[in-house]
This record gives structure tokens, C-alpha cells and sequence, in this order.
């Protein structure tokens, strides 16, 4: 496959699928693009933006082959970037009939699967047989509303085919995204997966009236958290204060854009799971994290108290100032 021409899919239609579209239109013809909901590609096509999400960026329909047929889609494309909520994604595959041989699939969900426990990318091999050298992972620190501004931003792309996954890269950089590549599938994807968990740790403790003192102690104690599972469950060389590790944690536990700081601040402040929820137009992928990652580490033993800390709260319904301030005793 030639990366640098093949045609583009996106799955899914909520924020991060919008700046990723952006970002491809940029230096592509055209992109294929998958809706489930046939409502929202005709509002899209009358009003020239996606109707629910980064509204100010408005695109040229006349480029984009809208779907709401996963097959249709998969025929269609040569790359296919999945951007759905990871907690959609088997349905979404559930209507597949068509296969996923020879097609470069890339992971931009920054979720593991529910129930299987799996990251995206081992989902693909294991389950659709795509082999790992045909997958690569979109990781940041990047969030959506700052593509939409066009703000400089960098993206690190994972791929065990460095040369594939710098071709792909390409396909995404332009003024205001500039692209590392990585071969570490597995750390960028679980680190993706992780960071959203400590966010959610981050929010809970704003809204609880902690400080930017205890703030910076937290997350400095988070990437040492990362690296210490990261390293179990995947042990090659990494640079865990590079911008695909550390930087993505940064910036998804302090920005104003972070949605699982802002579902975090909310239990801090005494909302219940199901009240956050409802009320978050987007979904606040740390709060599946939590259960996937717990369940994972029952084999692995990893020390990971603000993972524990984080399920405790959301799962076990313990109070959120009682389980953080014994947090706070295990902290460095």
C-alpha cells in the first residue's frame, strides 16, 4: 500500500474525528467519512460543519464522501482511522461483513475495548487479524478545540513500520501540526489510555479545593505511575518524559479542553457517575479506563495507587475526600 496517496476513511463523528478530518483535508483531495446517524450528515452538508462538535470549523462537503454503511466505508478507504468512543467500537464493528485485510488501520480512540480489555490496536490484530505492522496509533499532547483554532500542536504516530507510520505522518502535518514518529505501539496506546485516568484523579482533586501544589505532586507521581505499568506490561527502551508520554499526561490533567478533568471536577464537587454523565456532551473516556486498567493490572501487581484511588471512586462508591486524602499519604 502507498500510504502517502491511499484514500482515507474516519470513523466516527464526535470532536477529535472533526480535527483529524481537518487535519487530512488539508494536504488530501477528499476523505470517506462514517456517521451512525444519517440525520446528522444532512445538517452537515446543509450548514457546511459538523452540526454537535468544533462548530467554527467549516469544511468544503463537496470533499467528503459522507457514510452511515461501515462497509460501504471500509470498501471505499485504504487507511481507516477509528475516532468513535472506544466503547462504541465493537457495534460499530459488529456490522462488518466485509474484511479488514490489506487495509493500514490507525487508532485514534484513546480507550481500550470494554470487556476484552485490549488496546485498539491489539483489538485489530487479534480479532480482525490486521497485522501490528498495518497499524499505527495517533497520540498527542493534542486536544481537538486547539486543531480547531489552529493552534501549533504536535501529534506522535506509533508504528512497529517506521517508514509507513512516517508516511502517515505526513499525511497530517501542514502549519500548525507537526508529527513524531515512534515505533512503541503498545506504551503510546496504554500511556494514551492511563493519562485519561490521572486526569479524571486531577479533576476530582480541583473539585475537591486542592492547590497547584498538590497538583504538580500528583502528576509528577502519575508518570511515574505510567511508566511503572507501561514497562511491566511492554518492556522496551522509552523516553517516558517525551511529549507521546508526558506531554499528552500534562496537558489532558490541566487544560480547560480536558474532558476527563472536567468529569473529575464534577465528582470532586459531589456529582454522582450517572449525574457527570448526563450532563457531559462528550464522553469522558478515563472513566472506562479506570475498570479496564484495574482489571488488567490484577494479573501484573503494578503499584498504582492513583489508579486505585480513581476506581474506588467512580466504582466501589467511596467518598471522594476520604479516598484522596489517603492518596495523599502515598504520595512522593
Amino acid at each position: 500500500m502507498d500510504v502517502t496517496t491511499s484514500k482515507i476513511g474516519i470513523v466516527g463523528s464526535g470532536s477529535w474525528a472533526t480535527a483529524i478530518a481537518k487535519m487530512v483535508l488539508i494536504n488530501s483531495d477528499s476523505i470517506n467519512w462514517y456517521f451512525r446517524n444519517a440525520d446528522y450528515i444532512e445538517t452537515f452538508k446543509k450548514i457546511k460543519h459538523n452540526p454537535n462538535y468544533l462548530t467554527s470549523v467549516a469544511f468544503d462537503t463537496d470533499k467528503i464522501c459522507f457514510t452511515t454503511d461501515i462497509n460501504e466505508m471500509v470498501e471505499l478507504s485504504d487507511i481507516l482511522i477509528f475516532a468513535n468512543p472506544s466503547a462504541f467500537l465493537k457495534d460499530t464493528l459488529s456490522k462488518l461483513t466485509v474484511p479488514l485485510t490489506g487495509k493500514f488501520i490507525v487508532s485514534a480512540i484513546k480507550g481500550l475495548v470494554p470487556d476484552d480489555n485490549l488496546v485498539i490496536g491489539s483489538y485489530f490484530h487479534k480479532v480482525h487479524s490486521v497485522p501490528l505492522d498495518q497499524v499505527a496509533v495517533i497520540s498527542g499532547p493534542c486536544h481537538a478545540e486547539e486543531v480547531a483554532l489552529e493552534r501549533l500542536s504536535y501529534l506522535t504516530i506509533a508504528c512497529q513500520d517506521i517508514k509507513q507510520g512516517r508516511e502517515f505522518a505526513n499525511r497530517l502535518q501542514c502549519s500548525f501540526i507537526k508529527t513524531v514518529v515512534s515505533d512503541d505501539i503498545y506504551g503510546t496506546e496504554y500511556s494514551a489510555v492511563i493519562k485519561n485516568i490521572m486526569a479524571v484523579a486531577s479533576g476530582i482533586c480541583h473539585g475537591l479545593g486542592y492547590g497547584d501544589n498538590f497538583q504538580a505532586v500528583l502528576i509528577s507521581n502519575a508518570i511515574q505511575e505510567i511508566k511503572r505499568f507501561v514497562d511491566t506490561v511492554h518492556p522496551i527502551p522509552r523516553d517516558i518524559k517525551s511529549s507521546a508520554y508526558l506531554g499528552d499526561l500534562l496537558v489532558t490533567c490541566y487544560s480547560q479542553f480536558s474532558r476527563n478533568r472536567t468529569f473529575g471536577t464534577m465528582i470532586g464537587k459531589g456529582y454522582s457517575v450517572k449525574s457527570a454523565q448526563m450532563e457531559m456532551l462528550m464522553i469522558a473516556e478515563g472513566y472506562y479506563a479506570a475498570k479496564s486498567i484495574k482489571d488488567i493490572n490484577d494479573k501484573y501487581s503494578v503499584n498504582m495507587p492513583i489508579t486505585d484511588a480513581v476506581y474506588n471512586i467512580l466504582y466501589e462508591r467511596i467518598s471522594p475526600a476520604i479516598e484522596i486524602r489517603l492518596l495523599t499519604e502515598s504520595l512522593r
